[in-house]
């Protein structure tokens, strides 16, 4: 990507700026004008009189406008070094929830709603967009319980409410600021990349950990861990403390799911999984559970041929393989890779710098999709900034800024702004994730409000002697998330609850999904390739401090046998792999449809949890040791089914079918194709969720999608 030159945007970049007081003093300004501005809806709209611009309208600005900054206000609880303004964020949050939960069943407001739906709902001088708000609305008010008559019933349904807002964000906390680990000797850890030991806490001299190394549960830590330690017993031992490092969160989802059928109850649904799938693409339960079931069957015997091959390799290292481990399975898929596939993480890695490779996927979208990324540093933050003051617009010196415009075919207007937040800290959002800081819309006077993304990542961090390195698998994570930041980015919608990323949950992974195949294409590969050695004249330096005497510098870009082994493994122990995510998507089924509400009560999840994962997986684990089936609550670390995957975990698997059909119909024959990427941009990606999805891919498609590309690349027959 040549860097691009600095042109001042029309919009300033939001700043970071909060203090624990103004965070919820600001909270508190914003609801208290919400209210005001419902109140007075209800004053002034007489019954008879009520009509989308003056009922539905200025409830939808006001809540673009409560966008700019109730998203910031959330995110410092996953980004802020400041456990106080951590804290504040997650009060605020609790605070902004349930104003909207009051709001959603305020009976004054849905009567209005009602009437103008009654009278608007097929008015075609409303736009399409103005319609599906007017439509999405009403539903929300009667999936809000206001089709419960007023009195016990719909009282006790508001206070399940606000108990599963606080369920999820405080479930989210303890994820967030969980800081456990383990004491090793480097002994036990042999194996583990040098990396990735030199980064770890020392024990104190003096202590009981003198001369021991403190693992973390983090991802730099964990997956070369299980990935590379020879010691069995120290991955077996890692594996159980990481599923039972939040164990404070196994009484929150318990609660959860009992409360959540008892919601879905008292609004006449049969179980929560019926009421969540039924405004997704997929309807019904039924058409899950057969879409689950269907594929579990296609999978089990690759699963279990996959799991006879990784024995013979575990034999053959150590004499016996009578049991296959969960804590066996990263480390022999590992080896099985390098021995019989040549795969060499860790010489991939060293063609796979961060810099290079985020410049390398920001030059791939710049010419599939007609756009120009301008890094902005130094100075000219300062420019753009409100306060004049570059650090006011990020929150932590790590972070980069971009500003993203159309290139001249595009032409050449402002887009939006782009973070990058890549590396841990204490306190930080553990995982790698997409966070919309503020959505795009159409202002009250027309003009535009551009938007602003972050991606928040935990890669290892850069030091003198080496730069931060990606493994295969964290370049396809890194393009998938920037993948949900285009989406967010050039998303085009009127009001801000269908921008980017806000599309029914069954489809949102699609879009990135997709572009994950870029990163499994032999000739993008190359062009995001750069062997770190090249980087600066610092690193060549220490490159060759670290070599042999003789040794030639590596080539520049990755060589074609290295790109081979990738393409080649792309499928290697993959029923296992897709086993994996069928077991997070049954067990979200299995606890969001049970029989009746006392079962659920009555429902052990996290036995449940771990028997599902032996059944599917046929992997073993603590059970086969005669240890039962409730050795660890994998449950309790697992936000998707609290944050907002409930009852749509089976969106990552299902979505595929859509994401491989636009693949292999449209990009396989010519993945940089500019002028397919142009129109995959302005027909799917330009309309957030103000379009019904099914619709936007058939014109995408030219016909409605097909399984047939996801069953191939599979390797399993339609």
């Amino acid at each position: 990507m040549a860097p691009s030159k600095f042109k001042k945007p029309p919009q300033a970049p939001p700043l970071f700026v909060h203090t624990p007081e103004s965070l919820v003093k600001d909270t508190e300004r914003f609801i208290e004008e919400s209210k005001n501005l419902q109140d007075q809806i209800v004053r002034d709209v007489k019954p008879g009189s009520a009509e989308f611009k003056n009922v539905l309208l200025p409830i939808a600005q006001d809540d673009n406008k409560m966008s700019l900054e109730s998203h910031i206000i959330g995110f410092y609880q996953a980004v802020s070094t400041d456990a106080k303004l951590r804290d504040a964020s997650t009060e605020a949050e609790k605070k902004m929830d349930d104003f909207a939960i009051e709001s959603s069943m305020r009976e004054d407001i849905f009567k209005l709603v009602d009437e103008t739906f009654k009278k608007q709902k097929d008015d075609k001088s409303l736009d399409a967009e103005s319609r599906r708000l007017l439509e999405k609305d009403h539903k929300g008010y009667i999936r809000m319980g206001l089709g419960i008559p007023a009195g016990p019933d719909r009282d006790r349904f508001k206070a399940i409410k606000k108990r599963l807002s606080e369920l999820s964000i405080t479930f989210q906390k303890n994820l967030n600021e969980e800081s456990g680990g383990l004491w090793f000797t480097p002994q036990e850890l042999d194996g583990v990349p040098q990396d990735v030991l030199s980064g770890l806490k020392q024990g104190e001299k003096g202590t009981e950990n003198e001369g021991k190394l403190f693992l973390t549960f983090k991802y730099p830590d964990l997956f070369p861990t299980q990935k590379y330690c020879k010691n069995a017993e120290v991955r077996h031992k890692v594996f159980i403390a990481n599923e039972n490092k939040c164990n404070d969160n196994i009484e929150l989802f318990k609660e959860a799911i009992v409360l959540r059928d008892e919601a879905a109850r008292l609004l006449g649904y049969p179980d929560h999984a019926t009421f969540r799938i039924e405004d997704k693409m997929a309807k019904t339960p039924k058409t899950v559970n057969d879409f689950l079931g269907d594929l579990r069957k296609r999978l089990a015997p690759g699963g279990v041929k996959e799991i006879e091959e990784l024995k013979k390799l575990k034999k053959s290292e150590i004499g016996k393989a009578d049991n296959y481990f969960l804590w066996d399975h990263r480390f022999y898929d590992t080896l099985m890779l390098e021995r019989d596939y040549q795969l060499d993480q860790q010489k991939i890695a060293e063609y796979f710098p961060l810099q290079t490779s985020i410049e390398g996927m920001l030059n791939i979208f710049e010419h599939l999709f007609g756009l120009v990324f301008v890094k902005v540093e130094g100075e000219d933050r300062d420019t753009i900034s409100e306060s004049k003051r570059g650090d006011d617009i990020v929150w932590h010196p790590d972070v980069q800024v971009f500003s993203v415009w159309d290139d001249e075919g595009e032409g050449n207007g402002f887009v939006g702004y782009l973070y990058l937040d890549l590396h841990p800290r204490d306190g930080k959002y553990g995982h790698a994730a997409n966070f919309n800081l503020q959505p795009g819309f159409i202002n009250e006077n027309g003009t535009r409000r551009y938007p602003a993304t972050a991606l928040v990542c935990n890669f290892s961090k850069p030091t003198p002697k080496k730069p931060s390195l990606l493994k295969h698998d964290e370049v396809v994570t890194l393009f998938h998330e920037l993948g949900h930041g285009i989406h967010d980015l050039v998303s085009k919608t009127i009001y801000s609850r269908f921008h980017g990323t806000s599309t029914v949950r069954d489809f949102v992974e699609a879009p990135s999904q997709m572009l994950e195949n870029w990163c499994w294409t032999p000739s993008q590969l190359k062009s995001l390739s750069k062997h770190w050695s090249y980087l600066t004249p610092e690193y060549t330096q220490a490159w060759k401090e670290a070599s042999k005497e003789g040794d030639s510098q590596p080539p520049k870009t990755m060589p074609e046998d290295l790109i081979n082994s990738i393409v080649n493994t792309r499928h290697i122990n993959d029923a296992l792999f897709n086993l994996r995510q069928l077991h997070f998507g049954i067990f979200d089924m299995t606890v969001h449809t049970p029989s009746s509400h006392s079962a659920v009560e009555s429902l052990d999840a996290s036995s449940t949890y771990n028997r599902l994962r032996h059944e599917i997986s046929k992997i073993d684990g603590p059970e086969a040791l005669g240890e039962g089936y409730d050795w660890g609550h994998g449950q309790a670390t697992f936000g998707h089914l609290i944050g907002g995957y409930d009852a749509g975990y089976y969106g990552y698997l299902s979505s595929q079918v859509y994401s491989a059909d636009m693949f292999y119909s449209v990009f396989r024959k010519d993945p940089m194709d500019g002028k397919e990427g142009r129109r995959y941009r302005h027909t799917v990606l330009e309309r957030g969720g103000s379009r019904d999805e099914m619709g936007i891919l058939t014109e995408f498609l030219g016909r409605e999608p097909k399984a047939e590309a996801f069953y191939r690349e599979l390797g399993l027959s339609e």
